[in-house]
């Protein structure tokens, strides 16, 4: 690409982002590719936070705070990270007993339903299944939402009121926990990116323009 091309697709972004209100509010989701692999990083350091099964919470909040703060154009370090993991592990790790009960408990419903051991075994897995993915969307939900209150319960009620306003972001984050789940299932690895995607996710519908309620 000539000089004078990269320039004019420099130009026709930069006017993009400025109809966007991506240049106002999130000046770091200007360059695709940088939030691509910043995705990516946060993906990578909430998995390594989360290998502590109860700190997951702690982990997905962590990341969502860093990721803001990326797309704010602010500082985003691995010690801020690290911070703001233990600040939300400090008051979280109770929410983080309770997720990992709360999913062990579904995930062996749905074991369980599916062996076809139980009567009525197709209607409790499909009750199981729907409460595992309303469980992991308040979760993110609740996570990516922390950092604006630094308060699990501000957080959690937070994410109730816009879950309240806006049907269509629950149906968008559900779908990110369904396709995460599928590729984290169809090959382990990649639930790297995913968790890191999943993120994201949380946070884009975060700040989605809602219409309040009177």
């Amino acid at each position: 690409m000539t000089p004078s091309r990269r320039d004019a697709a420099a130009e026709r972004g930069r006017l993009a982002a400025v109809r966007d209100g991506s240049a106002v509010r999130w000046p770091g989701a200007t360059a695709k590719f940088a939030l691509f692999g910043e995705v990516l990083w946060v993906g990578v350091l909430c998995c390594v936070a989360a290998l502590g099964v109860i700190t997951i919470p702690a982990s997905l909040a962590a990341g969502s705070a860093h990721l803001h703060r990326f797309l704010r154009a602010e500082d985003s370090t691995v010690r801020q990270f690290v911070s703001d993991f233990g600040a939300a592990l400090r008051r979280g790790w109770p929410a983080g007993v309770g997720v990992v009960v709360a999913a062990s408990l579904l995930l062996l419903d749905i074991v369980v339903a599916g062996s076809g051991l139980l009567p009525g075994g197709q209607l409790v897995l499909g009750a199981g299944v729907l409460l595992l993915v309303g469980l992991l969307c308040g979760l993110a939900g609740t996570t990516a939402r922390w950092h604006t209150t630094r308060s699990w319960q501000a957080a959690a009620l937070l994410w109730v009121r816009d879950a309240r306003d806006d049907p269509a972001g629950i149906l968008w984050l559900a779908a990110a926990v369904v396709l995460t789940a599928v590729v984290a299932w169809q090959l382990p690895p990649l639930i790297i990116p995913g968790v890191g995607c999943l993120v994201f996710a949380a946070l884009a519908t975060s700040v989605r323009e809602r219409r309040r309620r009177t």
